[in-house]
């Protein structure tokens, strides 16, 4: 009986742990494409709970700022922090804050067009830009938090 239990838990959720582990989004990529292909990200994203004094000095930054995320949608780091700034940017609302996603391949070697002139080594990789200036990035994981670490990455 237990064989049994076993081979058929097996043929349910292989197909979404290989599903999860294979398909890769590539390039430039929105936020509702993103969760379209991986609707698990939404379990992250209603468990995060961000600082809400921070996110009200992010709802009342001033200047225009634009933030690139270089993301792996294989990547569990990716999974975490970028469902994170999913719930900070909408809780935040302010239009002076611009994001782009570009989705790049698991494969090192695979990597070279999608980051050119960025020197992206780990993902997720979010670059903080403000005046066409790189200000800062948050590499990997935050230091402190996501909201915290583009506050203080801003506040520079």
């Amino acid at each position: 009986m237990k064989k049994i239990i076993l081979a058929f838990l097996c043929f349910i959720l292989l197909p979404f742990i290989s599903v999860y582990g294979e398909l890769e989004l590539l390039g430039p990529l929105s936020k509702e494409e993103i969760l379209e292909n991986f609707p698990d990200w939404q379990v992250e994203i209603a468990s995060y709970v961000p600082d809400l004094e921070v996110i009200e000095k992010l709802q009342s930054i001033p200047s225009e700022i634009k933030i690139e995320i270089f993301l792996g949608t294989w990547c569990s780091d990716t999974k975490r922090n970028v469902s994170a700034y999913f719930k900070i940017m909408d809780m935040v609302d302010n239009p002076l804050i611009m994001t782009s996603y570009i989705g790049i391949p698991r494969e090192d070697d695979s990597r070279k067009p999608f980051i050119e002139g960025k020197n992206i080594i780990k993902v997720p990789t979010f670059i903080i830009i403000i005046d066409n200036q790189e200000k800062g990035r948050i590499i990997e994981n935050p230091t402190k938090s996501v909201e915290e670490d583009v506050l203080d990455i801003v506040n520079k």
